[in-house]
């Protein structure tokens, strides 16, 4: 009997020529960050103390959170258009 294993990647496809790559910020004065908090454990801690250094020693201009239902699920649509019309950069984390 022929045994077969799939190994899945989670790496990202390199990028092909003409493909938009991703921007980078010079830096994140003036900036506004968005946090998608995935309700993980603990996360939520985190994301309150990055939020305050961020603000106090990166002037961050606002940090605005949202949070998931649960880690299993993906986050809402109305989270991703809120946070794409309004944040520079957005940060999903995990905790435990």
């Amino acid at each position: 009997m022929a045994s077969h294993t799939t190994v899945l990647s989670p790496e990202a496809p390199a990028m092909q020529r003409g493909q938009q790559q991703r921007l980078q910020l010079d830096t994140l004065e003036g900036k506004v960050v968005g946090f998608i908090d995935n309700a993980k454990p603990n996360f939520n801690y985190l994301v309150e103390d990055l939020a305050e250094l961020l603000k106090s020693q990166h002037g961050v201009k606002d940090v605005i959170i949202r949070r998931k239902r649960a880690a299993s699920v993906p986050a809402p649509v109305s989270y991703i258009d809120e946070l794409a019309g309004c944040c520079d950069v957005v940060i999903t984390g995990s905790g435990d």
